[in-house]
């Protein structure tokens, strides 16, 4: 992340179709703000227009408003009033062929492209296949200020080797494979469970959240996770969800936040140095919270029933379509850039929860390395597509209005997960 409170992608979208757009650069802020206000009111002016001369006035105006950050970005306005309307781009169509999103990010610029940093990249080898062929997962890790104890743990269980040797125990159908310790919390083995490291960090459920502020979570003593707490704990929940269930308050507080006006599982949903991200829930302190979005390809910790927020040992992978319901419930850690096919395609496991019942199905994983370590020949380089830049604001309108010759009827807005942020190897890795 650049910075506590760094700018967006400038770049929302809406579950329900209806696309949310705001200037590029500028964080959004509570319902009302300026940035919506304006660019609703810029799309409307554009069907008219006779009223070109207001329209100019007012995207002038809005960036008064705005901070001196958005200034570089204004020529990414237009291209995201493509997600307004579907109609709106088409006197431009008239004139020459649509690009496809592919061929936008084909064209963009070097200095479109971000480099991924070695120790943010993973290399996860698994057994060769059953013709000999070799396996390589890419995972790249979510840079501060999220879920930053977990991905401390991360590096260290790959830095003492504690990852070889251990398996792909789990693979549900649309849905998620998880590997780690076959015999962690697997309801379907009775294997003795590998010792953990002693310097492993333990995180608080508010770490599943972050403000880009300075308040974040702290690590609880290990004394807090006894089963007898957690037990307790996740029955008071439970019990506690019932009654305002029973007693309609659940409904009520879904309706106060305004849950549906901006994404169906958050009040809004942006992109923020290369990461899907919603937001929407404010703290005790007022500040609105971001957290990270189970979209395909996401990578979570695996954890048991709640205080546990597990510790990075047990990890998994997204491998249906997106599970926004596990939003702020799991801590995500980072996502899969290559060599997804390698989990997606394992058999499904026949167990509970998709666990393995043979053992003999599982898939050894022969190590987990963080790349930075590597022989500097052997190192993997990856670069991804700004998501501040105005190439990006380009490709995320077509992907929500697909013009290009195969398509009859452009969509008119896009799920966030259906706005992959491109990732490629560095053309000069």
């Amino acid at each position: 992340m650049s910075g506590v409170g760094g700018g967006d992608g400038g770049i929302r979208t809406l579950d329900t179709g209806l696309p949310y757009t705001h200037f590029p650069g500028v964080r959004l802020r509570p319902l009302g703000h300026v940035s919506a206000l304006y660019v609703r009111t810029i799309a409307s002016l554009h069907e008219d227009k006779s009223a070109r001369s207001s329209r100019h006035a007012l995207v002038v105006q809005a960036a008064k408003w705005q901070n001196d950050s958005m200034k570089s970005h204004i020529l990414a306005v237009a291209a995201l009033c493509a997600l307004v309307s579907p109609s709106q781009a088409q006197e431009a169509e008239d004139k020459a062929p649509a690009l496809s999103p592919n061929d936008i990010v084909s064209q963009a610029p070097p200095e479109h492209w971000v480099s991924i940093p070695g120790d943010d990249l993973l290399l996860m080898t698994l057994a060769p296949d059953s013709e000999g062929n070799p396996r390589e997962v890419i995972i790249q890790l979510m840079p501060p200020p999220f879920s930053e104890g977990w991905v401390h743990n991360i590096k260290l269980l790959a830095r003492s080797g504690w990852y070889d040797g251990v398996s792909v125990n789990r693979v549900q159908d649309n849905y998620v494979v998880q590997w780690g310790d076959p015999n962690h919390d697997n309801p379907e083995s009775e294997g003795e469970k590998k010792t953990l490291p002693a310097e492993l960090m333990v995180m608080g459920e508010k770490c599943y959240s972050n403000t880009f502020g300075s308040d974040e979570c702290s690590p609880r003593i290990s004394e807090e996770l006894s089963p007898d707490r957690i037990a307790a704990e996740a029955i008071f929940a439970a019990e506690e969800a019932m009654a305002e269930l029973e007693n309609g308050k659940a409904k009520e507080k879904i309706y106060d936040t305004g849950i549906n006006e901006r994404d169906s599982y958050s009040k809004w949903i942006e992109f923020n140095d290369g990461w899907p991200l919603a937001s929407g829930s404010v703290d005790e302190s007022g500040a609105y919270r971001f957290w990270p979005v189970h979209c395909y390809g996401m990578v979570g910790v695996g954890r048991n029933y709640s205080l546990d927020t597990g510790s990075g040992a047990e990890l998994y992978t997204v491998i249906g379509h997106a599970p926004r319901h596990l939003d702020r419930n799991i801590a995500l850690v980072g996502r899969i850039i290559e060599g997804i096919e390698h989990l997606s395609s394992l058999p499904r496991g026949k167990g509970a929860l998709g666990f393995y019942k043979d053992p003999a199905k599982r898939t050894p994983i022969l190590g987990i390395k963080v790349a930075a370590d590597l022989p500097e020949n052997e190192r993997m380089q990856y670069e991804y597509l700004s998501t501040e830049s105005e190439s990006f604001a380009r490709y995320a309108a077509a992907r929500a209005n697909r013009r290009d010759p195969f398509f009859i009827h452009p969509a008119g807005g896009a799920d966030i997960c259906n706005i992959p942020v491109p990732v490629r190897p560095s053309p000069n890795g």
